[in-house]
């Protein structure tokens, strides 16, 4: 990939694995200087989860980039605004911000489709206060920075599936919540060159998916029911993409699937798959 990002600054929050490790290993590729911010560390991640924000940003540093993994509880406002000073001291500005923190996962890794009454009242905790929530004072504290340059491009990682409804109760809400959340910012941004979309990937296999799968990136193919799904770097690319694309603000306020974005983009996934937008 071209170095189209050279000289810009990126934060990727909850980019210790997943679709947040992706998205920052692929803003480094494209020669973003990205900061990662989570809470899992070398040695001490988040319920023993694998991935930390250290390994993806050395995983950066080696393909020859600039990265630097910042810990940071997204639920602590505290944590949040002291982040974006150190970028603000450091960088003097900030290009792109993809909002991907999610808290669902500590609390569970294997969502079935149940009705509303039989889930349990912490989903809400999980998914909007450690997710909508946490994603709304990241963009509180770092819209100021990005506006003194008066450009940008704010990510929030979604899902998006035409307007059907996404199994669970909860999830749905959150989803719809983030969606909307893109809708309200393009409104509040209008004017001022910052543009703010959603991203929704596909059916990604991260390393919790395989784990589940007890599997992993090399024998995936062998698991009939992964045949669906798609790295996390093909949403990474969508995400570089739309950082590099200088018409940009045509997106704003819009919710756009990773498989859509390929298409007009022309990127593919690491296997070389052009993969279609998920559908439930």
């Amino acid at each position: 990939m071209s170095k189209m990002l050279e000289g810009k600054v990126a934060l990727v929050t909850g980019g210790s694995r997943g679709a947040g490790r992706g998205i920052a290993l692929e803003l480094g590729k494209a020669g973003a200087t990205v900061y990662i911010s989570g809470r899992s560390l070398r040695g001490a991640t988040t319920c023993d989860f694998p991935g930390s924000i250290d390994e993806t940003a050395e995983e950066i540093r080696l393909a020859g980039g600039s990265a630097i993994a910042c810990r940071c509880d997204h639920t602590r406002d505290e944590e949040t605004e002291a982040l974006i000073g150190k970028i603000r001291q450091e960088q003097g500005g900030l290009d792109i911000l993809v909002n991907n923190v999610w808290g669902l996962h500590e609390f569970e890794t294997n969502m079935q489709p149940k009705p509303f009454w039989e889930s349990p009242l912490q989903l809400w905790e999980a998914m909007f206060q450690r997710g909508v929530r946490a994603q709304i004072a990241t963009n509180r504290y770092a819209i100021p920075l990005m506006l003194e340059k008066g450009t940008g491009l704010i990510v929030h990682t979604t899902f998006r599936d035409q307007d059907k409804y996404l199994g669970t109760f909860y999830y749905d809400l959150a989803k719809n919540a983030i969606n909307r959340m893109v809708f309200g910012l393009a409104q509040d941004l209008a004017g001022t060159g910052i543009t703010a979309v959603g991203v929704s990937p596909g059916w990604m296999r991260t390393e919790l998916v395989l784990r589940v799968f007890q599997t992993d990136e090399d024998h995936w193919r062998e698991v009939e029911a992964l045949g669906r799904t798609e790295s996390p770097h093909y949403v990474g690319r969508a995400v570089a993409a739309l950082a590099g694309d200088r018409d940009v603000r045509r997106r704003n306020g819009q919710v756009l699937q990773a498989g859509e974005l390929a298409r007009e983009y022309g990127f593919t996934d690491v296997d070389g798959r052009l993969i279609p937008p998920f559908v439930v």
